[in-house]
C-alpha cells in the first residue's frame, strides 16, 4: 500500500513549466512586457493559479480591458479552463517543447468555444459538480452527499493550495466502496482531436468476474480505432502512455485527476 500511496504522490507533484505571453496585437504599451513563468501542477485549473499572470499584464493593455476576463489559448487554440491543467497539456501541447508557450489574452472572448470564469467560487461549483458525478458513478450510494459541508471544504481547498494530505484525507472516502470489491461504474473521459467527448459505462469486472483493463475500456469505448491504437494512434494520460493490461479499477484509484475521473487522450502517432 506505501508503494500505491507513492503512487498518488508521484501523479499529485506532476508539474508543468509554462511560459505566458501577452498576446502581441493587445500590447498597449511602447514597452514590451516580459514573459511570465510559472510551474504549474498538472492537477490544477488556470484560473487558481493566474492571478499573478493577471496582474503581471495589466498594465501593458488598454485601461478598458484590465477589467475583463483573461483567456488563454495555445496555438490560436483557445484553453477550457474547467479543464485540469495536465489534461490541456496532454491534449493539445504533448509535442511541443517544454516550457509550454500559452498566450494571455483580455480581449475578443470567444464566447462560442469558451464558458466564462467570473470567479474561483466557479472553478469550485464546476469542480465539485463534477467529484458528484463521478461519486454516483463508482458508488451505489452518494458518498459526496454524506459529507458535511466542512469536508468538501477541505476537499476543495486541498486542491486549490496543492495540499497532498489535506486532500487526500477527505478524497480516500471517494475512493473507498464499503463492502464491494470494486466501483459499480469507472468514471472516465476520452478526447480525441476532432472528435467529440467519449463517456460511457464499464465496469470494473466483466461478466465473469474478471479484470476489465485499459483494453477493455477502449474496444468498448472507441472501436472504430481500438485496432489502430498502438500504430496509427497513442493513449496519454499524465503524460504517460499506460500500458493497456493495466486494470480499470486500480487506474481509478491511483490515476484519476482531482475530480476522480480518468481524463484520457488519444492522439495521432507522430
Amino acid at each position: 500500500m506505501a508503494a500505491d500511496r507513492e503512487v498518488l504522490r508521484e501523479v499529485w507533484n506532476g508539474q508543468l513549466p509554462i511560459c505566458f505571453r501577452l498576446a502581441s496585437e493587445e500590447i498597449y504599451t511602447l514597452q514590451q512586457p516580459e514573459p511570465f513563468y510559472l510551474m504549474v501542477p498538472r492537477l490544477t485549473y488556470f484560473p487558481l493559479v493566474t492571478d499573478k499572470v493577471q496582474k503581471h499584464f495589466s498594465s501593458h493593455v488598454k485601461d478598458e480591458a484590465v477589467g475583463s476576463e483573461m483567456w488563454l489559448d495555445y496555438d490560436s487554440q483557445p484553453l477550457k479552463w474547467h479543464y485540469p491543467v495536465g489534461l490541456l497539456y496532454d491534449f493539445y501541447g504533448a509535442d511541443s517543447t517544454l516550457p509550454w508557450n500559452v498566450t494571455v489574452h483580455f480581449q475578443d472572448f470567444p464566447e462560442k468555444e469558451l464558458i466564462h470564469c467570473s470567479n474561483k467560487a466557479a472553478v469550485q461549483s464546476h469542480f465539485m459538480a463534477t467529484v458528484k458525478e463521478a461519486s454516483a458513478l463508482k458508488h451505489r450510494t452518494q458518498v459526496v452527499q454524506s459529507m458535511v459541508p466542512k469536508e468538501h471544504k477541505e476537499l476543495w481547498h486541498g486542491l486549490e493550495k496543492d495540499k497532498f494530505d489535506q486532500f487526500w484525507a477527505i478524497n480516500k472516502r471517494l475512493m473507498e466502496n464499503p463492502g464491494e470489491q470494486s466501483f459499480k461504474y469507472i468514471p472516465f473521459r476520452i478526447y480525441q482531436p476532432g472528435v467529440s467527448l467519449v463517456q460511457s459505462l464499464i465496469k470494473p469486472l466483466n461478466e465473469a468476474g474478471e479484470v476489465n483493463t485499459l483494453r477493455d475500456l477502449l474496444k468498448n469505448a472507441v472501436p472504430s480505432i481500438f485496432e489502430e491504437i498502438g500504430t496509427k494512434y497513442k493513449v496519454v494520460i499524465h503524460g504517460i502512455n499506460p500500458p493497456l493490461e493495466m486494470h480499470l479499477q486500480w487506474m481509478s484509484e491511483h490515476l484519476s485527476y482531482a475530480d476522480n475521473f480518468l481524463h484520457i487522450v488519444i492522439l495521432p502517432q507522430e
